[in-house]
């Protein structure tokens, strides 16, 4: 057996105290015993000069003692027991750490100054993003970058994006995958931050939501005459506009259609009984009474006898306090919608 040259910064047994060693040296036999033990270490993540020198190093070295390991390992573990905070490193890192938290603007202009590209993998952002974001590139991209796309996004996903495209066309990108064997990694990663760029270059808008789910919401808080009144003149001046509104817009009279009766008692937790009481009480004179009553038949019997109960005592409940009460409970509908804590019932077009 051919023995095997020692390190040349640890000679025998009398090696050396860690702190003797360059970081270089200490940082490779971390790296090492990590590796050792399994551990999945994300080296790519570093920048490929970093890379370089660690493997050069642990190129260098042969065989380290145990006290000298126990030793290194024990000054990496305080390290890392006396780090506070830690920061990316480098603009490119900040740029990623405050994604989505600074303005497009301000990122685009600092990477511009800094020489640095939006996307560390852009195939990564790629994944990210929903399929009819990725059709438009299948359908008019190269067949040759449709293929390389299809290459590289899940298997569910590419099967999804091809299912929307016409035969002929699917067909032709299937095949194409088939000559994708010669592509360089390079040329992938052009094409991924050339693709990400430009879906991601779309003039941003000023409003989060478009104009039929802002219609559709204020309308929503609106009270009913003007509400109805707005929407005869909008079925007067685009009828399309119209009715995609009323579509988005919930009131309480859909209650009984876009509430599943099981969601009831969840939707009664959340309100106030004040307000409840107010509107059970005003709805049949608001010509809400389909609203009221599955209210009350999906609740419990006990507490549908108890409202019932108040509701007969009280007096008559004027058509503004009503009208506030409704309001307030398709608020709170709202809210556990857009919270994700209900599910409104999607009605059929012939409804």
């Amino acid at each position: 057996m051919v023995p095997m040259a020692p390190f040349p910064a640890l000679p025998g047994s009398d090696s050396p105290a860690p702190t003797q060693l360059s970081r270089k040296a200490k940082a490779a036999i971390v790296v090492r015993l990590l590796l050792n033990e399994g551990a999945d270490i994300p080296l790519e993540d570093l920048p490929e000069e970093l890379q370089a020198q660690l493997t050069k190093q642990m190129g260098s070295m042969r065989l380290v003692d145990r006290t000298t390991l126990s030793d290194v390992v024990g000054e990496f573990a305080d390290e890392l027991e006396s780090v506070g905070l830690s920061f990316p490193g480098g603009i490119a890192g900040a740029l990623d750490s405050l994604d989505g938290r600074i303005s497009k603007q301000t990122a685009a202009r600092l990477r511009k100054e800094a020489g640095v590209r939006q996307y560390g993998d852009p195939w990564a952002r790629l994944r990210q993003m929903d399929t009819d974001k990725l059709l438009p590139v299948m359908e008019n991209e190269s067949i040759e970058v449709a293929a390389v796309l299809l290459s590289k996004i899940e298997v569910s996903r590419a099967a999804e994006l091809l299912g929307k495209l016409p035969g002929p066309q699917a067909r032709r990108i299937t095949y194409a995958v088939s000559k994708t064997s010669a592509v360089t990694p390079d040329a992938v990663d052009r094409i991924g931050l050339s693709l990400a760029t430009q879906l991601d270059a779309e003039p941003k808008k000023a409003f989060d939501d478009g104009p039929v789910e802002r219609v559709g919401a204020i309308l929503n808080s609106t009270a009913s005459v003007t509400r109805d009144d707005v929407l005869e003149g909008l079925d007067e001046t685009d009828a399309e506009f119209a009715t995609r509104v009323r579509e988005a817009i919930f009131t309480f009279a859909n209650i009984p259609k876009r509430i599943a009766p099981r969601d009831i008692p969840r939707v009664i937790r959340t309100l106030d009984q004040e307000v409840l009481i107010v509107a059970l009480a005003g709805a049949e004179a608001a010509g809400m009474k389909d609203s009221a009553e599955f209210i009350l038949e999906n609740m419990s019997g006990r507490m549908a006898d108890q409202l019932r109960e108040e509701i007969g005592e009280r007096e008559k409940v004027r058509p503004s306090e009503c009208e506030e009460a409704m309001t307030t409970i398709v608020a709170a509908i709202r809210e556990m919608e857009a919270n994700g804590d209900l599910l409104l019932v999607v009605q059929d077009d012939e409804d």
